[in-house]
């Protein structure tokens, strides 16, 4: 029998957080040696909100030399990676700032590292569809400015995309993908819609909760040295600390924030949730509902969410994944019921004779129908004879389902899917 792993590795991104941390970012970008800057944004944000404009004056006023692109695409694809890569390549630059939702932060990612170290596009991509190739030498410095209290992008070493020739998203994962500083600034969540809001809160939830029920790092082989630990090592200790406070703090006020847009407080508590969460799951890794929010994502294309009318249809990443959420959970609680219970009870359940899979389920669909979610993969579009496709595609994620506390079978999958149709 291999030797089982005794050792986790803590690795934190430098994140300034608070009001006003925007402003800090010429400072930080000189610090860091930028001087002729590539900020990426989408259009949506630099149309209609102040954000990029303030950014970019920032970044001005400390001598910084500014190119915006804004080209980025909203759940990007391969293609859209390789353009902004281009932009990139072509700019001269000496690093990056992104500023936007996962989106943004993942496109800036990518932008960094097909530029600096070129190869073919599935070279860096995960399995199966990719070479899973390391990063060979380190990126340019990146400071990742979220828009969003959800994605966690900017602490993670993940870049997102949808992989357009086989219908289904997968990442490109490596550490060196990881912003180099984040500023985490709450005042701009409020231009942000109420339904966007709502989607990636609760992709804050599932983060956390993921990374509490993950596979226990000590039940993994040891590599053969230190720096062979994967970045998804499992739940340890230390991202069950961040884990379980993101969990309560999403359950205080994820609703309060996706319903009245004057609550500050609730912003402010849902965005530190979500920086909280992106630490966490950046050492342990998610699960069995990010591995089926892939195939969600991938094969269905015309759903419009509230909140994202200005753009083509598609579903959002946080309700591909939350909308599967209690019916993984009830299939997962088997393995550690436990956390499963606590992390019922972080949301505010009282737990009085339901079992745990059930409580945390109950839990989350009471906030999701509290929000305005839609009821199911049914409301997206998904009968019974998309099943098929569904666990299929859930299954070519082998990187998230064998994070899962329990194996997890194609036969599995098509069952959660089939419960995850219609939540209440």
């Amino acid at each position: 029998m291999p030797p089982q792993e005794r050792v986790f590795t803590v690795e934190v991104p430098q994140v300034r957080f608070g009001a006003h941390a925007l402003a800090e970012a010429g400072e930080a970008a000189l610090s860091l040696g930028m001087k002729r800057i590539a900020l990426f944004t989408d259009r949506h944000l630099a149309k209609d909100s102040p954000w990029p404009g303030e950014l970019a004056q920032h970044l001005k006023a400390a001598g910084c030399d500014v190119a915006i692109y804004a080209d980025v695409r909203v759940e990007p694809t391969d293609s859209s990676f390789q353009a902004a890569a281009d932009f990139y390549r072509q700019g001269g630059f000496d690093g990056a700032v992104s500023l936007g939702g996962g989106s943004v932060m993942d496109t800036a990612k990518a932008a960094l590292l097909y530029a600096t170290h070129p190869a073919p596009f599935l070279d860096y991509v995960a399995a199966p569809y990719g070479r899973v190739l390391p990063v060979p030498g380190p990126l340019p410095p990146h400071i990742a400015c979220p828009t969003t209290s959800g994605t966690g992008s900017e602490c993670t070493g993940i870049a997102v995309f949808d992989f357009e020739g086989q219908a289904i998203k997968t990442v490109i994962a490596h550490r060196r993908l990881k912003p180099t500083l984040a500023l985490i600034d709450p005042r701009v969540t409020a231009t942000m819609p109420l339904g966007v809001l709502a989607s990636t809160g609760f992709d804050v939830l599932t983060h956390a909760i993921e990374s509490y029920t993950a596979r226990p790092y000590t039940l993994r082989e040891r590599p053969a040295s230190g720096s062979l630990r994967p970045m998804s090592q499992g739940a340890n200790p230390w991202s069950d600390m961040g884990s379980l406070e993101a969990i309560r703090l999403g359950g205080r006020y994820l609703v309060r924030a996706a319903t009245d847009r004057q609550d500050s407080e609730a912003r402010e508590g849902l965005m530190f949730a979500a920086t909280l969460a992106g630490i966490a799951f950046g050492n342990s890794g998610v699960h069995l509902p990010h591995a089926m929010s892939y195939a969600v994502a991938g094969l269905c294309h015309s759903f419009t969410a509230k909140g994202y009318e200005q753009i083509p249809p598609m579903v959002p990443h946080g309700i591909s994944v939350v909308l599967n959420a209690p019916s993984a959970f009830r299939f997962t609680a088997q393995a550690c019921p436990e956390r499963h219970l606590d992390c019922a009870k972080a949301l505010g359940a009282t737990c009085q004779g339901e079992e745990p899979g059930e409580a945390l389920a109950q839990a989350l669909i009471r906030l999701m129908q509290a929000a305005g979610l839609p009821n199911g993969l049914a409301a997206l579009g998904y009968e019974e004879k998309d099943l098929d496709a569904l666990a299929k595609g859930a299954a070519t994620q082998p990187r998230l389902l064998n994070n899962a506390p329990l194996p997890v079978c194609e036969a599995d999958l098509r069952a959660i899917f089939q419960n995850a149709q219609q939540l209440w």
